[in-house]
């Protein structure tokens, strides 16, 4: 049996307030002024980048990851009120995997934009377009301490599990194609 088709891309994302627009390494200059509090890094760890660093891994980021059955999808968060970039939302899709196709998905929002429902709107904006591909299950992992983003991630349809990684909780959402059928 051949395997659906992989979707090239991820496309451009509208909501009601915001545009998530796939990412281009052209981002890193205003990206890097919306993630520079040190204080995003909190549960996650690291540093903030600087304009050339976020620029060199987005580089990275947009060239792929090199591996056929796993496809990086990133895009940039867009308030359409202000024109303005305020975060980030991800998804590492792996295909075929004994769980079926698997996007592990993550956000981060700038904190000037913080606590406006912003992350909340594009997770699940994004768990909606994954939902809509051959995706059998969406994952994020979310440290318990992480109140704001346990929130996003129930807000996107995904339940906490007992499974926990470095220290985080694995989240997910099992997704139900048309008829009834568990995708794959």
């Amino acid at each position: 049996m051949t395997p659906p088709a992989r979707p090239g891309g991820p496309g451009t994302i509208t909501t009601p307030r915001l545009v998530l627009e796939p990412l281009r390494v052209d981002h890193a200059r205003e990206m890097a002024d919306v993630l520079r509090d040190p204080g995003l890094h909190e549960f996650t760890g690291g540093t903030p980048y600087d304009a050339p660093g976020l620029r060199a891994r987005y580089t990275r980021l947009v060239a792929g990851s090199g591996d056929p059955a796993v496809s990086w999808w990133n895009w940039v968060v867009r308030l359409r009120a202000e024109d303005r970039l305020t975060g980030t939302v991800q998804a590492t899709v792996a295909w075929d995997t004994p769980d079926g196709t698997v996007a592990e998905v993550a956000w981060v929002t700038g904190t000037p934009w913080q606590g406006r429902g912003i992350a909340t709107e594009a997770a699940a904006a994004l768990v909606a377009r994954l939902a809509a591909l051959p995706v059998d299950r969406v994952v994020a992992h979310v440290h318990p301490g992480h109140l704001a983003s346990r929130s996003v991630a129930a807000a996107a349809g995904l339940a906490p599990t007992s499974v926990v990684v470095d220290g985080e909780v694995r989240w997910q959402r099992d997704v139900t194609r048309p008829g009834g059928a568990q995708g794959g």
